[in-house]
Order: C-alpha cells, then structure tokens, then sequence
C-alpha cells in the first residue's frame, strides 16, 4: 500500500527529519533574490544537460534531436556530434551528460535501454565511444538522466523505474538508482552492495547536487501528491513505491523537503551560495532552498514563476553563475519566441 506524506509536511513545506520525527524547519533564509535571467543562447530543443569545460564553455544536450553541443559564454553555438545510437521517445533520448578533463560522458536511451557511454572531447567533436553501462530499464516515462561527478572524483548516475514501480525496490535491477561507477563504469570502491547501486527506493530522480560539506542531495518527482528534495547516503532505501513523500516506516528515508506536485516536477539541481536551485517543469519556477549548517532545508523560495515556462536544467557555472535550460518544445510546454532557451542569473 502506498503511504502518502505525513499533514505535518502537506504542501509547500520544508520538512527536517531525526529518527522518524518532524522537526521545525531550518533557521536559514534565502536572502536576497537573483538577479533577472539573460538569455546565453536561445532557439535549442528541449536542452536536458549542462556540463562545464575547464575553459568556461559549456556542453549542453537536446533531449529529442540527440545533438550534443558546445555553448561558449558568450553564446557562441558549436554542433559536436549528434548521437545515432540515442533514440529520442516519450521522456527518453539523449539527456545527461558529464565531463573530466578531455573525456565526456552521456547518458541515453538506445533503441534497447538507457545507458551510460563515455567518449574523448575533441576541437573537432566526439571520438573514441566506450559503452560503460548498458541495461539500465527505459520506458516511455521516468527514465531518470542525470549525470555528475561527486566531490569523491566518481561518476553518479541517476534512474527511473520506467513506471515499473517494484524496479525500484530491487537491488538487482537499475531501474529506480543512483549509481556511482569508476570512469570506467565499474562499481565505485566503496559501494553498499558491491554493484553499482548507491541508493534505492527512487521513482525518477533527474537532479543531483553536492552542498559545500559534500553532502548529496537530489530532486525526485512524485506521482500525484508530493515531490520531493532528498538528501542521500549509501545503502539507503527511499521509500518508493511505499511511500511517497513522508512516511512513518523506519526502513525508508524521509525527504528534507516535499512540495506538491503542481508547484514543482522538479528537474535539474544545482547548489550555489549556500542554496540549491531546482528547476520546476508543471511548477514552471526555479526553486530557491536555503541550506543549514547541517544539511536541513529552509523554507523554499519560488523565482520567475510562470515567466519562462517549463525549466529543466539546470548547472553553476564556474564563476559562480546558474544557467538555467527551458523544456517548453518537449510536447507539454507552449513556447515563446526564442524558446527554448538557456540563460544566465546571479544566484543571491
């Protein structure tokens, strides 16, 4: 039976947790809002990934046209490679992507699975292919996408259950993760259960972000009440299919945050100035939530709400700048001129 959140934590709530009990929320505070988005480039199709080269240019992939492409700070616009083997359908198609040093890493949907494949980065495009992972369950929906490297120096992938809800209590299959993997895409020294699978429980996380302590957290999308902000640790289970939201069953871990799902369908995550920044799809915000000294979420700030329609990725930049991505062309936004678009903010 699926348990829905506790009415301690209903709605727009930021919620704390010590053994199972709700604790007030964090005495923190967002502070000053960001400054207005300047559009870096604009006429993409639905931009899913963001990751930054050591020279400040950006890679960004489109979701359904499955092109990777190199984005310079000032806009500039260079077409590296479009991925034959991606096949773009429903919520699936190229989406994550990762770099270190000169060798990328992207994560999409084959005509078989989700999988994760690394190549070399050169002036003139994508070389060298490596497939690391490759089984990862794909479906018309859920089918995570994330990519990041952690403080730890590994690779940390995100998935979905494919709307197959028990995937996600089985440590067997990868469906309904996060995975931490070498570049080589084996399992992580270090890993809970020996394989790649560094937490459970997951119905479709497609946000990962690292505070300033190298504490994880990541965004997750709920079914009809509650998404949620979780901050993970190996080994964990998260509740899903069993709850959704708050729970009050010590074998699950509760979020630090929960919304309803009108506000938010939180997507990419990223954290800058003591705060992470979600972007909202249905919720078509970007999400402000101020971080304690511990780890515990303050009260949630909505920016831009309803300005820019849907918002998908998200990345900070290395100088301490967001680019955020707009998701208005993935055939449940209605876009505007220009869209979709990544533009530039200064996080307060």
């Amino acid at each position: 039976m699926l348990l829905t959140a506790l009415t301690a934590c209903s709605g727009l709530t930021a919620c704390t947790t010590r053994g199972g009990e709700v604790l007030p929320t964090a005495a923190v505070s967002a502070g000053a809002a960001p400054s207005d988005p300047e559009d870096v480039v604009t006429g993409l199709a639905v931009p899913w990934g963001i990751a930054f080269l050591p020279g400040g240019d950006a890679v960004v992939t489109e979701r359904d046209t499955a092109r990777v492409l190199r984005v310079s700070r000032t806009g500039q616009v260079t077409d590296l490679a479009r991925i034959e083997d991606a096949h773009p359908d429903g919520e699936g198609g190229l989406m994550g992507v990762a770099a270190k040093e000169n060798q990328l890493f992207l994560y999409y949907t084959s005509e078989l699975d989700n999988r994760i494949v690394r190549y070399r980065l050169t002036g003139n495009g994508l070389t060298d292919q490596q497939l690391l992972v490759q089984g990862i369950p794909k479906g018309g929906i859920h089918n995570g996408g994330r990519l990041a490297f952690g403080p730890d120096g590994f690779l940390y992938a995100t998935t979905g259950e494919t709307g197959d809800r028990d995937l996600a209590q089985r440590l067997d299959s990868l469906g309904g993760k996060i995975l931490r993997m070498t570049v080589d895409g084996a399992p992580a020294p270090g890993n809970p259960f020996g394989t790649l699978v560094y937490s459970y429980g997951h119905r479709n996380v497609q946000g990962l972000a690292w505070d300033g302590s190298g504490r994880l957290y990541a965004s997750e999308f709920g079914a009809n009440s509650y998404d949620e902000v979780n901050r993970i640790e190996p080994g964990a289970n998260y509740g899903w299919p069993e709850v959704e939201g708050r729970g009050n069953d010590q074998r699950y871990v509760n979020p630090i945050l929960t919304w309803s799902t009108a506000e938010a369908s939180p997507s990419g995550m990223a954290y800058a100035n003591g705060s992470l920044w979600v972007g909202a799809l249905r919720g078509a915000r970007l999400w402000q939530i101020p971080l304690g000294e511990d780890g515990s979420a303050g009260a949630p700030v909505a920016h831009f709400t309803e300005r820019y329609g849907r918002l998908r990725a998200v990345a900070a930049t290395p100088d301490g700048k967001l680019w955020v991505g707009t998701s208005n062309k993935d055939g449940r936004g209605s876009p505007k001129d220009g869209d979709d678009r990544i533009m530039a903010l200064t996080p307060s």
